[in-house]
């Protein structure tokens, strides 16, 4: 494994990759859950394979275990066109989550091991050229040593002239301490990042409702972000950065599985980014690619024509 990128890369990802058993049939909760079926995860895995789908260079950082669950991970991943040359296997088991099939926002359990053991040649090197986007979400930060070391990359990269981008998917159940959680976020948010937070990531970070996606996007932006995603589910979402935003009203789609449907939009979003889209058109684009998602049960087909985010 090396830290030094030799050919430029649209997005690194970085976090955790794992296993989901998402419920075979839509229920409330985990005692109406008869089967489970089982696929690849994890919220920067899932976005470096629907950026591969769309056509991306991509590379995804993560860990997991030494064991069979790992290295189908690795297999799955690799599939897709994905570089795993910055994935490896430790001592730890793979990390598993058990996952709700839902309507509306999954429930889920975690059972955690080898995600959070990240180290710094797993990422690039100062010496190296940056990725155009450097991805991580709140999980991945959660637990040290991965968050130290992606904290200290995304200082690198951004210094460089890389662009962060992060999902603010935060949890209580994945990070006990808000506090703690809500300082990295705007810490990570200074470096001009591109943040997308979901109304329910705002409450659970914030801990009150917002009273509008506006004001949720001022308040990111008010830390530094260079341009913020609010998504509302069904409703749709607002779209800033410092001069201007935009609403763009959801529509309607016959919802066969909302697991990935955050990682799905924020791939098309960063797609449109990368063709140098302008803010409405980005949003327009995640929009579509969630609308896939949401349509399709389990994972996308392996490839995705990128003109259908521009439709």
């Amino acid at each position: 494994m090396t830290g030094k990128i030799t050919t430029e890369v649209d997005i690194l990802s970085v976090g955790e990759l794992l296993v989901d058993l998402i419920g075979r049939d839509f229920a409330d909760d985990f005692s109406m859950v008869k089967d489970f079926k089982r696929v690849f995860g994890g919220s920067p895995a899932n976005l470096a394979m629907n950026m591969a789908r769309l056509g991306n260079r991509v590379e995804l950082a993560a860990t997991v275990g030494g064991d069979p669950l790992g290295a189908y991970l690795i297999h799955e991943v690799k599939k897709l066109g994905v570089s795993t040359h910055r994935i490896r296997q430790c001592t730890d088991p793979t990390t598993a989550i058990l996952v709700t099939r839902s309507t509306a926002t999954a429930d889920f359990i975690p059972y955690r091991g080898a995600d959070k053991q990240i180290l710094t040649e797993q990422l690039p090197a100062a010496d190296g050229t940056p990725p155009r986007i450097f991805h991580t979400t709140c999980f991945a930060l959660s637990k040290d040593p991965a968050r130290t070391v992606i904290l200290k990359a995304a200082e690198r990269i951004a210094k460089a002239g890389g662009q962060l981008s992060i999902d603010a998917n935060y949890s209580g159940k994945i990070w006990p301490d808000r506090a703690e959680a809500l300082a990295v976020v705007e810490q990570y948010c200074r470096l001009n990042a591109l943040i997308k937070v979901s109304d329910v990531d705002y409450l659970r970070l914030l801990h009150h409702r917002m009273e509008s996606p506006q004001t949720a996007a001022e308040y990111f932006l008010h830390c530094g972000a260079r341009a913020v995603c609010v998504t509302e589910g069904a409703k749709g979402l607002w779209v800033a950065n410092q001069t201007n935003g935009v609403y763009i009203a959801g529509r309607r789609v016959e919802v066969k599985d909302t697991t990935g449907a955050g990682d799905a939009f924020w791939s098309g979003f960063l797609t449109a980014w990368l063709d140098n889209k302008g803010l409405e058109a980005c949003g327009m684009a995640g929009r579509a690619m969630a609308e896939l998602k949401i349509g399709h049960f389990g994972p996308l087909p392996e490839k995705v024509n990128r003109d259908l985010i521009y439709e």
